[in-house]
């Protein structure tokens, strides 16, 4: 599909993106005035025929996610992450007792690839757990489903193996016995814009006039001004910020359909402690185009990822009222080494690509250290996982001390990982 091309009258850019989804976006703001950020993002990203993730590729021969995409995912990189996390897996089915089925559930698989090495790895698990493993995948985008079905094609077959659900809800209540976990999902959920003038938190809004979007402001629902006032988030004059209400509503759905097992959500983000910071006064909403990133959300509209950096604090304080425990919170790199890393790398060619596309997934300056891993139990006792033997941060994920101390990370980690950023030697 042809984008609508960028002009220029009396100097002002106008928006871009694909054509149909801005006529869309143009009707709905013209039938209801201003729109919230976060509805304007939802449209861009999942509108059911035109959005970002639902809408098939224009050319077969290209991708969105991925060395040629606009961004690519550890799964892109090496299966060192779905091996991990099928031994963690297997960690967690024994001190289950085995259950039969044991239950993974994966939303938001992308092309299936953390799926297919999950899945791999699993074939020789101990005590049979690959006769009882049922898989199920969560994805609303037909497209992104089909690449999925293509890379598990050999276990599609095997009956009551593999299935796919179109949403959370498709799951009843306390189905779940098992794992549920996600890659880069959160950061991918419509956010809420904030931008403090003249000392008030307001919500960014979005218009559209003289050919192009715009932001206007507006005063705080009664929903954001409880997540503030919750989390004890006071942000300064002129500081902008994101606020993700569906990882909240998320979190609370995903306690619900668990009857005991964990919960394993891994994405680039922080406490909101580190989150709203005075080191991230500009928030970290960026969108991702072949490769490179921008803060334009009103250009390629439809044709670019969104995404902002996951509040963790906020996930384990919805899911400590839900039901689900925090068993502990790390960092990508941590995670790896504590399931056995170091062994797998010692296993491999020095110097080969396959080496150094593994040690990209444990670059402390880079993936290892940006993404995180929450992990939360229910129906057991606290369990003892390999793949938190390493926590290297300091003090409870369920603080809410937000904008009061120095940030301990960089201000802006780079979220969605590109070419751009440290690359992967290939000899």
């Amino acid at each position: 599909m042809k984008r609508e091309a960028t002009t220029d009258k009396g100097g002002v850019t106008l928006s871009t993106g694909h054509p149909q989804l801005l006529a869309e976006i143009r009707a709905e703001i013209a039938a209801t005035g201003p729109i919230p950020f976060a509805r304007f993002m939802d449209l861009a990203l999942y509108h059911p025929k035109y959005g970002y993730y639902v809408r098939p590729v224009d050319d077969p021969t290209q991708e969105r996610i991925g060395w040629s995409g606009d961004f690519y995912t550890s799964s892109d990189v090496h299966p060192i992450l779905g091996q991990a996390l099928a031994r963690q897996a297997q960690q967690l089915d024994t001190l289950l007792g085995h259950p039969d089925p044991f239950t993974v559930v994966e939303m938001g698989a992308g092309k299936g690839l953390l799926a297919r090495d999950f899945l791999t790895a699993c074939r020789n698990a101990p005590a049979n757990l690959r006769d009882r493993l049922r898989y199920i995948l969560i994805e609303r985008s037909a497209a992104m489903r089909t690449q999925q079905q293509n890379n598990l094609a050999p276990w599609v077959g095997q009956a009551g193996r593999v299935a796919w659900l179109d949403r959370l809800e498709d799951l009843p209540p306390d189905s779940v016995t098992g794992l549920f976990f996600s890659n880069e999902l959160v950061d991918a959920f419509p956010v809420h814009r904030l931008a403090v003038l003249d000392g008030r938190p307001q919500e960014v809004y979005v218009e559209y006039r003289d050919e192009r979007f715009s932001e206007v402001y507006r005063p705080l629902s009664n929903e954001l001004t409880a997540y503030l006032r919750e989390g004890g988030i006071n942000l300064p004059d002129g500081y902008r910020a994101e606020i993700n209400l569906d990882a909240v509503d998320w979190m609370t759905q995903v306690a619900q359909v668990m009857a005991r097992g964990a919960v394993l959500t891994i994405d680039y983000g922080h406490t909101a402690e580190d989150l709203y910071g005075p080191d991230r006064k500009n928030g970290t909403f960026l969108c991702y185009y072949h490769q490179t990133t921008s803060e334009d959300a009103y250009d390629r509209v439809g044709e670019q990822d969104m995404t902002a950096h996951v509040d963790f604090t906020a996930l384990a304080q919805t899911g400590q009222q839900a039901g689900l425990d925090v068993t502990g919170f790390t960092n990508q790199m941590s995670f790896l080494i504590g399931l056995g890393a170091e062994q797998l790398l010692e296993s491999l060619q020095p110097e080969s690509p396959e080496f150094y596309a593994a040690i990209h997934l444990l670059r402390p300056d880079g993936m290892g250290r940006t993404f995180k891993v929450l992990i939360q139990h229910k129906g057991m006792a606290k369990p003892e996982l390999d793949g938190l033997k390493f926590q290297p941060f300091f003090g409870s994920i369920l603080s809410r001390t937000a904008a009061v101390s120095v940030n301990r990370e960089a201000s802006r980690d780079t979220p969605r990982t590109t070419l751009h950023d440290t690359q992967v030697c290939h000899g």
